[in-house]
């Protein structure tokens, strides 16, 4: 057997002293750093941090450390990166699986070890020195006790460290994850971690005695459980997020049950939310709207939801097919060819880079991968038919009823009501409003890049709203002046056809018993200048007239009563 010369065994007793004491001393002034609160000490306190890690990749305080300051930092994504491991849908399958059932898994180890500590114990008490009897012996003093109160506090023991290196994971990746729009997985972490402060408090309280009770600070500088305002945050936010998963399954639901519209007031109120909803989280919020939009006819509001939605995320596959098929409804040709081809450009980043778009911890539940080929074929066909549609000339034949969402052969009110709605709501000035209501994290690009994004895309709708109030507004008139051409029309017809249908007038002259023909002119001339009355009782004004006057009265013969 070999043996290990004295000055090799001092020269690595004193590599592992010195690598201790420079990790003791760089863990100090992190610490230093980051109670002081500030946003440049705490970054600086990462790089401490990570040059600790080089030394001791696996000490618990540094990692625990380090992900606090992210938190802190708010560098979201850097925490997943480095917790990848413990989000549910990242351990199911790469966000394939279902998160009911990561749930029960999580925490297997923290569920045991709560269940051995909580459940009751069969074994009788077996009693060493009787419960009344104590001796003294010197300064010394015997208690009586029980096997079981020592197996437990053992058991407390040996599990105290476990949990301490878990529960704090759980905690700071469901914050990181709720940020980071992965609601799902935020909402399990979080009960996870509660769970285990539960059962860590309970463990606590058990291991000690009747008259005395631990704090949660630990004794090696980490911390065994989270403070308790921590843990009420945690909780408020864990709520929050219960909500917003209800208010999107409700929507959901309305949506498939046929009930568009019940579908959009629960997706506008999670959007409306007063809490700042995450980006991503938003985008798929948007995507929903725009489907319940399109299912109720409002085609101009769809469009802008996934204006939005891909502002906010311009490599949304979903928002790029779904506006893609909102412009191929309106015959908006050009703008439909555009996305798709967009959309192909994503497909064939997706092949060649051998995965999916973005990180691999967040989920795509929508998308597989093994679908991508197919997809990608199915969209080369589409490509080439709008191509061959747009060169015979359909490019520019928009319907702009269906945009507005006005009926053929509307009237003017109602044509200028629904233009006025849709223009007050999407000026390209309000376009940007809804950036302010999102949170934004260091994953998404610079705020002022997603706001010139949300107004081009405004104006381009806006200024094709114009254009088809334009081009409806000028069929309008022209069924108008139409309209008003036909009622002449059939004015003069009427006219015409009254006049078609009189007789000629019927007059006797009698003047002192001679008739007018065999008469003196004068009489004539005087009978022929009398005037003409005409009227309903014209037969009996003219017998009367002739009895009374002796004189013959001209009468028209029309619109006789008898």
């Amino acid at each position: 057997m070999a043996t290990v010369s004295p000055s090799l065994a001092a020269e690595k007793k004193h590599w592992w002293l010195s690598n201790r004491k420079v990790v003791d001393k760089y863990l100090r002034e992190a610490r230093s750093l980051i109670a002081t609160q500030e946003l440049s000490n705490v970054a600086s306190a990462v790089g401490l941090l990570d040059a600790t890690l080089i030394h001791s990749p696996r000490l618990e305080a540094a990692l625990e450390l380090r992900a606090r300051s992210l938190l802190f930092l708010r560098r979201f994504r850097d925490v997943a990166d480095m917790l990848q491991d413990y989000i549910p849908s990242f351990k199911v399958g790469g966000g394939g699986g279902g998160i009911d059932d990561s749930s029960s898994s999580l925490c297997v180890a923290g569920d045991r070890s709560s269940v051995a500590s909580s459940a009751p114990l069969s074994r009788e008490r077996v009693n060493l020195l009787s419960p009344g009897r104590e001796r003294s012996d010197g300064d010394r003093s015997f208690r009586c006790f029980s096997v079981s109160d020592l197996k437990r506090r053992l058991m407390v023991g040996l599990s105290k460290r476990s949990d301490r290196e878990g529960q704090w994971r759980y905690l700071v990746l469901g914050q990181a994850c709720c940020h980071l729009g992965m609601m799902e997985d935020a909402m399990v972490l979080l009960q996870t971690a509660r769970r285990l402060a539960s059962a860590a408090f309970r463990r606590e309280s058990v291991g000690q005695s009747d008259d005395s009770f631990a704090s949660f600070a630990g004794e090696d500088g980490g911390m065994a459980a989270p403070p308790p305002s921590e843990l009420e945050s945690a909780s408020q936010l864990l709520s929050h997020i219960k909500f917003i998963l209800r208010r999107r399954a409700a929507a959901v639901a309305a949506l498939d049950a046929g009930l568009p519209a019940e579908a959009v007031r629960h997706f506008s109120k999670v959007l409306d939310s007063r809490r700042g909803l995450p980006g991503s989280f938003a985008a798929s919020c948007l995507i929903g709207r725009a489907a319940a939009y399109r299912a109720t006819g409002r085609l101009a509001e769809a469009i802008a939801d996934c204006n939005r939605a891909l502002s906010v995320d311009p490599s949304s596959i979903p928002a790029l097919r779904s506006r893609a098929d909102l412009f191929e409804a309106v015959r908006a040709l050009p703008d439909c060819l555009h996305d798709l081809e967009h959309l192909k450009l994503l497909y064939d980043a997706i092949l060649r880079d051998r995965k999916l778009l973005g990180p691999p911890w967040r989920p795509h539940r929508d998308l597989r991968y093994r679908d991508i080929p197919a997809n990608l074929r199915a969209l080369i066909a589409r490509i080439q038919q709008l191509r061959g549609r747009i060169a015979a000339g359909e490019g520019n034949n928009v319907d702009y009823y269906a945009l507005i969402g006005v009926r053929r052969g509307c009237s003017r009110p109602e044509l200028e009501r629904a233009h006025l709605l849709l223009t007050l709501k999407h000026k390209p000035e309000k376009a940007v409003a809804f950036v302010d209501r999102f949170e934004f994290t260091d994953d998404h690009r610079d705020l002022e890049a997603i706001r010139d994004q949300a107004r081009m895309s405004a104006s381009i709708l806006y200024r094709m709203l114009q254009k088809g109030y334009a081009s409806i507004m000028t069929a309008v008139m022209d069924e108008e002046a139409a309209e008003k051409q036909r009622a002449k029309e059939a004015a003069a017809a009427a006219v015409a056809a009254i006049q078609a249908t009189e007789k000629p007038p019927k007059t006797d002259h009698i003047s002192g018993g001679k008739e007018c023909g065999t008469g003196t002119e004068k009489g004539c001339s005087a009978a022929a200048a009398a005037p003409a009355f005409q009227g309903v009782f014209c037969r009996d004004m003219a017998a009367v007239g002739s009895m009374l006057s002796h004189r013959a009265i001209p009468v028209k013969y029309e619109a006789l009563s008898c």
